[in-house]
Formats: C-alpha cells, structure tokens, sequence
C-alpha cells in the first residue's frame, strides 16, 4: 500500500509553498510541475518513487496551493523559490525532476546554482525555446494562453475531462489530477489556480528563456524523457520539431542521456505513471547521476 503524502508548507522569499511531501528516504528528489497544472501531476509517479527515494513535488509560485502574487514569474525568481525549498529541506542535493515548464526551471536552476543538484531529468519538458517557434510574444501569448473557464460548471467539465481521458488511455483516476488545477467557486463553476495574468507573465518569462544558450553551462547529468507518439500522424509536426530539440540538447550537454518515452503524450506522469517512474529508478540505480 502506497503511502499517503503529508501536505506541507515553507516561507520562502516571503510566500507561502505548498508541497506534498511523499516521505521515503535515500537520494532526495524534488519533483516540478508544467505551466499550469500542480504538484499533483506527480500523484501517481511520487508514490512509486517513495519506495526507495526521499520524493517531494512542489507547488511551483502562482500554481495550485502556493502563493499568487503578481509578480516574480522570470525565471530568476522562480528559481530562487525552488532553491529556497532546496535549502530549506537541508539534505544532500537533490536529483530535480521537471515536466514540460518545470524541465525549464530546472534547467535555469541547474545553470544559475550548480550545487544545489545532483542531477535532473526532464519528463517531456526543459527544451521549451519559444522564440524559436514564435514570431513575437504577443504571437506565443496567443498560441500558449489558457483557455477561458468562466461559467465552467464543475461537474459538467468534471465529466468531460473523465471522458476524453478514458477515450485516450489515461490511468485511472487522471481526471482528478487535472481537476486539481481548479478552485471550485460558490456557485460551482470553476476557476483555475494560476490566473490567466500570471500564466501570461510566465509566457513572457519564457520568450526570454534561451535553453540553447544555457546547455553548455550544466555542470549536472541530464536524463532527457520526451514523450512521442510514432503511430499517430497528427503528432508528426510536434514530433519532428521534438526529434531537432533533442539533437541540440544532446549536441551540447556535456553529460546527457536520452529515453524516448514511446506511445505516450505530453500528460504522461498520468498516462504511464509506472514508465515515469521505472526510466527514473533504473537510471539512479545504475549510477547515472553519480
């Protein structure tokens, strides 16, 4: 029987973190949610993880029970947050896992503190180099902005959600996850944990954000995880474009290692759960991280 996390919360630079804190001892690991979702993306790979490592994953500044303020999402503030959970935790430096967003922040962490890590991995994430893709930010703010959810009821997006996650292959219970990212309002309807100003602001972090320029500076051992779907032709483009990111970063790494992820999308810490959790194990295990 898995066991329960015990919800947690530190002042970091004046605002209030909230982690869930999955116990388990030996090697710390520090897990980071994508742009808009939450510590919980984590709840079905944590458990697993907790079996043999000391795992926490963080609500990340903006997103699910952490502070909102409305300023801070440049990347040198959002790392100094993880490095202030870091240093709060007081053990040995932690292996920092992140999915999509959280891949970026682990990357400028990795670059801007080198000790406070003993690795990272990137679970369909750290690549993310928006001016590469978009013509200007107000052109990234448009393709990467949230979608509007005022009026949402709860219950109806509840069951849309349950669907379409059935219909794909998801893992039991994934629609809970997503639902995490939402407050329910008096009236029922829902309202998502990061504001649609500070989901902009980190877009805006992130047209700055240049990880080809930063890849050289990573002292750490990189284990790449991007998720790909070969058989489905509607993926192709994003697949190719994923395929060019990757032989950078592998280009210029000084120690990476690459594991595609096959038949999986980019929700995949609740789609394969067990496939997250194994490539991560066996590569601690055999000493990649050192």
């Amino acid at each position: 029987m898995a066991q329960a996390p015990s919800e947690k919360w530190v002042i970091v630079n004046g605002l209030d973190f909230h982690y869930r804190d999955w116990g388990g001892s030996g090697q710390p690991m520090v897990l980071l949610h994508g742009l808009a979702s939450s510590c919980h993306i984590w709840d079905m790979v944590a458990p697993i993880l907790a079996q043999d490592y000391a795992v926490i994953a963080l609500d990340q500044r903006g997103h699910g029970e952490s502070a909102k303020p409305t300023e801070g999402y440049d990347f040198a503030s959002v790392t100094q947050d993880v490095l202030g959970v870091i240093d709060y935790l007081e053990g040995p430096p932690p292996i920092v896992v992140g999915h999509s967003w959280g891949g970026s922040v682990a990357l400028e962490l990795a670059v801007r503190a080198p000790k406070s890590l003993q690795g990272m991995a990137w679970v369909d994430g750290g690549m993310i180099n928006a001016s590469a893709r978009y013509d200007s930010v107000e052109d990234a703010k448009l393709e990467m902005s949230p979608p509007d959810f005022t009026g949402v009821k709860l219950e109806d997006f509840k069951e849309r959600v349950r669907n379409r996650h059935q219909g794909g292959g998801m893992a039991p219970g994934s629609h809970e996850v997503v639902m995490a990212n939402f407050e329910v309002l008096a009236d029922q309807t829902i309202k998502a944990w990061l504001t649609r100003a500070n989901h902009l602001r980190i877009i805006e972090a992130l047209w700055d954000h240049r990880p080809v320029q930063l890849y050289k500076q990573v002292q750490c051992p990189v284990l790449i995880m991007p998720a790909r779907q070969q058989a489905d032709p509607s993926t192709q483009d994003r697949g190719q474009r994923r395929m060019f990111s990757v032989g950078e970063a592998e280009e210029m790494l000084p120690n990476s290692k690459t594991v595609w992820l096959e038949n999986s999308v980019h929700d995949v810490p609740i789609q394969r759960p067990e496939l997250v959790a194994e490539v991560l194990k066996s590569h601690i295990n055999d000493g990649f991280f050192g």
